[in-house]
């Protein structure tokens, strides 16, 4: 954890992907890790991976979208939380490979799942688009697999 927090993957354009149970604390190291980087004058951007589809959608439908994925090509460090939540359709993988062309070797990426990286083709849903996505996120990408119960269920209070 202190090599991640140092930030020398990011210097290095790699990237990082955090997996495991819900609860197990990948948002949270995610922005721990995001807020340093921002203390080592980085420029970074947290976004629901969801969320973020959402909005290139609509800058597809209204013409910002070439704006939008050059500023997103920019960003030091880009955290994609919660990937995995549901299938992607074709738009979403375009996207998405768009993204990760720009970035790759250029720029570093965090992604959080609760799904292992050995699912994330299927999730994918296309052959092509799932090996190019892959290649260029998980090929140069360090990974962490938290494990454990979810640090949201109470705890039991001891007297």
């Amino acid at each position: 954890m202190e090599t991640l927090l140092k930030g020398d993957w990011i210097k290095g354009h790699d990237n990082l992907v955090i997996t495991g149970p819900t609860g197990t604390g990948k948002s949270w190291l995610s922005c721990a890790i995001g807020h340093q980087a921002c203390r080592d004058n980085l420029s970074v951007l947290y976004v629901r991976l969801g969320k973020l589809l959402d909005e290139l959608s609509m800058a597809r439908g209204d013409g910002r979208i070439a704006v939008r994925l050059k500023s997103l090509a920019r960003i030091d460090l880009l955290i994609l939380d919660d990937w995995g939540l549901e299938p992607l359709n074709a738009n979403a993988r375009h996207h998405l490979l768009e993204i990760f062309e720009d970035r790759y070797g250029n720029r570093s990426t965090l992604v959080t799942s609760q799904l292992p990286v050995t699912k994330w083709h299927e999730l994918i849903g296309d052959a092509t688009y799932a090996d190019a996505i892959l290649d260029r996120l998980v090929h140069i990408a360090h990974r962490v697999t938290l494990e454990g119960d979810s640090l949201r269920r109470p705890h039991p209070q001891t007297a």
